[in-house]
């Protein structure tokens, strides 16, 4: 073994991960001491929706890789699948010391950051500081309250894949292969593509820099060399996730995320992914992203706490509102005044922002350059429709970037921008002598930063403090709620210029001397915990917590247990109240509703023109006091046996018209395009008429007999079974979603093609006599990739524990330069 200094080489990297777990543990304490756990909308939603393929694959062992809890049927591709590379999941539970999900993703926020700025070249205890700032920005704070796991997984392992390909291309070879090739798969396997969109944006950008560097150094066969080393490192971290990839790829076609085949409509509905108004929906304001800096320039999240000194508690208990009203009432007041719908303010941290300004002042542009540009194109992509001119280029012709919506998740590449070149500064200034020059530099931060926050709080009387929520408010209460957002501001510049300050100070101190370095580390670390700690409290408190929220959220109501009566062995449920925003039903029934961001396109097309237009048939038909569902071509071929129209038993409504499982039919009703076709569905009695495009398949020769019985005796999400007796070749319709690849069906046996019929529905030319019809679902990607992914992820964690003896010395090289740096 090579030598080893443990005060130097250990003792630090100790201290950090015992901070960033007392800090993981304090931060989430209900879940280590009171055996709570965190309430996240969208993972109640996630359960729900998954909850059939769970219970198959605990069941069986196996992955029915299709579910028809949601949406009457959709591939599971992005609900649930376990895929070969679960050896990468116990990996990272391995990195995260066994923290529980998905608190873990803070702590692996701070360990990656900590490693990326040693990649940098920061000195270990300055590193804690940033990998603090980086891992309680209110960024993922904000992500975990929204139960959005899978963003902040992603954002977690964003400055691993930096770090790799950083000691790459500094000639860590063996190092940075595996770390690049470790985090690439830690990356894909959480599986937030758009996440994932925004740090290959940050690594070209990086390696484009160093390719900068080394055409002007004439380095350009080193560069190739290792730029080639760090791709293979990429494809061999793509390997562990290529069926997920491929999958999603294919899906993809399908989905909102492809393109509409329906010619009716805007242009822009015609496009090849989702609409612009769609995708831009949430865009941050021009002045949004000032919340980077000061949390509440804008008055913080749609939904703030308010104190009872506020002026308008006091307004409300002057004008005899009751103190209990009150305090109720203010626990959770619309303080934003910005122009989103729904908002929480992405707080990077005064500091940070004035360690950023620092960074730009103290490094060389080939240092900087790449980092400022990242931080103000995710500025400028969170804009969204706000800088149309940009954006609307960017979702037109990049791409793969009309895939993605939510554009204020760009703000990541900023707030990790900001964190690396703030830390990369500090490292630069306290290697500098002290001169004119640090002093110039420093005067420029805190000018930048400290005085900007300074003139805000001076001339706060500016701005109006009134946005566009405003106009759902009484007129009464708009004034006080006015002041409060006033006071918010001013509290939120007059913070910044003291973080400002104190930091300013503290440099300033340790460069001349009066203070040792250790204590700026101590107290820049102090300064920016109690900063992000206060702001992130207010977002994700003890209040967010619960025991067992999943058992709360599921509990069956009066009308799950009177729907469960019902022991058939296949039929769906339609819930009147938000279908298409709730994945609670999916939880015990079969629903036509569901919860997911990426339905299937033609079956979005149906609830658009066919399923609201009858749900509100229904709603309306109701207050009036009965529904003929005769009527509900759309609800009955889906086969909506029951709908629901709240939790008791009384709100259980049967329908006795849903068409079952599979029906023969007695008339077809060729069409000749999608929009035809749409447009016939909705209009035509779907018992009895099946409305077929004839531009994708052949009507000619087919037959119809409805005098034909056809019965499901066998269901699982992938394998249907069904029996017929029929006196004539007829064509059946099956109450199931008709999706082009993975799909087989045989009749006794033998292959027979499967038709769409009715728009989104599966159709098939039965021969006369008694029949067993099976549908199977078997997609061949899953077949030889699970293999592909097991390998390269063995692969990887193989290398990777190699690549960690290496260094620490247990094994020596028989040949090769030895690594000239060392993240440890």
């Amino acid at each position: 073994m090579r030598s080893f200094n443990f005060k130097e080489q250990l003792l630090p990297h100790l201290v950090a991960i015992v901070l960033f777990l007392l800090v993981t543990i304090i931060y989430f304490k209900p879940v280590f001491f009171d055996h709570k756990s965190l309430n996240q909308h969208d993972i109640l939603q996630s359960i729900g929706a998954s909850k059939e393929i769970t219970d198959y694959r605990d069941t069986t062992g196996n992955e029915p890789l299709w579910t028809n809890s949601m949406f009457s049927g959709m591939p599971a591709y992005l609900v649930s699948v376990k895929w070969g590379n679960e050896i990468i999941g116990t990996a990272q539970k391995v990195f995260s010391l066994g923290l529980p999900h998905p608190v873990r993703l803070v702590f692996l926020s701070f360990v990656c950051f900590y490693i990326l700025l040693l990649a940098f070249g920061v000195r270990p205890y300055l590193a804690i500081a940033g990998a603090l700032a980086f891992g309680l920005s209110s960024y993922n704070i904000v992500g975990l309250t929204a139960g959005h796991n899978s963003r902040i997984g992603a954002v977690a392992f964003m400055p691993l894949l930096l770090a790799g390909i950083r000691l790459g291309f500094k000639g860590k070879n063996l190092l940075g292969f595996s770390i690049t090739a470790f985090a690439v798969a830690l990356e894909l396997r959480v599986n937030h593509l758009q996440i994932t969109y925004y740090l290959l944006l940050m690594a070209a950008a990086y390696g484009i820099s160093e390719l900068v560097i080394a055409f002007k150094e004439k380095q350009l066969t080193p560069f190739i060399k290792r730029s080639s080393l760090l791709v293979g490192a990429g494809v061999l971290g793509l390997a562990t996730f290529i069926g997920s990839f491929l999958s999603t790829m294919e899906y993809t076609k399908y989905s909102m995320r492809g393109k509409s085949e329906i010619t009716m409509g805007t242009p822009e509905e015609k496009t090849d992914g989702l609409t612009k108004e769609y995708a831009f929906r949430y865009s941050n304001g021009i002045f949004e992203p000032m919340t980077l800096f000061m949390p509440n320039v804008l008055g913080g999240s749609s939904q703030q706490k308010l104190s009872m000194d506020s002026e308008t508690a006091q307004f409300m208990l002057k004008n005899g509102v009751p103190r209990p009203q009150v305090e109720q009432q203010m626990q959770a007041m619309p303080t934003y005044w910005g122009e989103q719908p729904l908002t929480a303010p992405y707080y990077a941290g005064a500091i940070i922002v004035f360690l950023f300004v620092l960074g730009m002042v103290a490094l060389p542009a080939r240092k900087s350059v790449w980092l400022i540009v990242m931080a103000t194109l995710g500025i400028v992509l969170s804009w969204g429709y706000h800088f149309s001119s940009f954006n609307y280029f960017m979702f037109d012709h990049f791409p793969g970037y009309n895939k993605f919506r939510s554009v204020t998740f760009a703000i990541v590449m900023p707030v990790l921008a900001m964190n690396l070149l703030g830390f990369m500064g500090i490292e630069k200034v306290l290697q500098q002598e002290w001169s004119a020059r640090t002093k110039r530099q420093l005067f420029i931060a805190i000018g930048s930063t400290g005085g900007l926050a300074l003139l805000l709080w001076l001339f706060a009387g500016a701005f109006s403090f009134h946005g566009a929520i405003d106009e759902r408010l009484p007129e009464w209460l708009q004034a006080p709620l006015s002041a409060d957002r006033k006071a918010l501001f001013k509290a939120s510049a007059m913070a910044a210029v003291v973080l400002t300050g104190l930091s300013f100070a503290g440099i300033w101190l340790t460069q001349t001397k009066r203070i040792k370095p250790a204590v700026l580390y101590i107290a820049l670390s102090m300064l920016m915990l109690i900063d992000l700690w206060t702001t992130d409290k207010k977002l994700l408190n003890d209040n967010n917590f619960a025991k067992d929220p999943t058992r709360s959220f599921f509990q069956k109501t009066e009308a799950d247990q009177e729907i469960l009566k019902d022991k058939d062995i296949e039929f769906r449920v339609f819930n009147l109240v938000d279908p298409w925003n709730e994945a609670r039903t999916s939880y015990y029934h079969h629903s036509l509703g569901g919860y997911h961001g990426a339905k299937i396109r033609r079956y979005q097309d149906l609830i658009d023109k066919g399923l609201s237009v009858e749900q509100q048939e229904i709603i309306d038909k109701l207050r009036q006091g009965s529904v003929d569902f005769s009527e509900m071509g759309v609800i009955n071929m889906l086969n909506a046996r029951y709908l629901v129209a709240g939790a008791s038993k009384d709100a259980v409504i049967k329908n006795n018209f849903a068409n079952g499982n599979a029906w023969f039919v007695s008339d077809i009703k060729s069409v000749n395009n999608p929009d035809e076709e749409l447009n016939e569905t909705v209009k035509v009695n779907t018992k009895y008429t099946a409305v077929i495009d004839a531009s994708k398949f052949d009507t000619k020769d087919l037959q119809t007999d409805d005098y034909g019985t056809i019965k499901l005796t066998k269901y699982e999400p992938n394998h249907l079974v069904y029996t017929s007796e029929n006196g004539s070749d007829a064509l059946a319709v099956f109450s199931e979603i008709y999706y082009k690849d993975g799909w087989k069906a045989t009749i006794d046996g033998k292959d027979t093609p499967i038709l769409r019929a009715d728009y989104v529905l599966r159709a098939l030319e039965i021969p006369e006599g008694s029949h067993t019809i099976e549908f199977t679902f078997k997609p061949s990607i899953y077949q030889w990739a699970n293999p592909v992914m097991a390998a390269s992820s063995w692969l990887i964690l193989l290398l990777l524990l190699g690549t960690i003896l290496v260094e620490l010395g247990f094994i020596k090289l028989k040949s090769g330069k030895k690594d000239s740096q060392s993240v440890v």
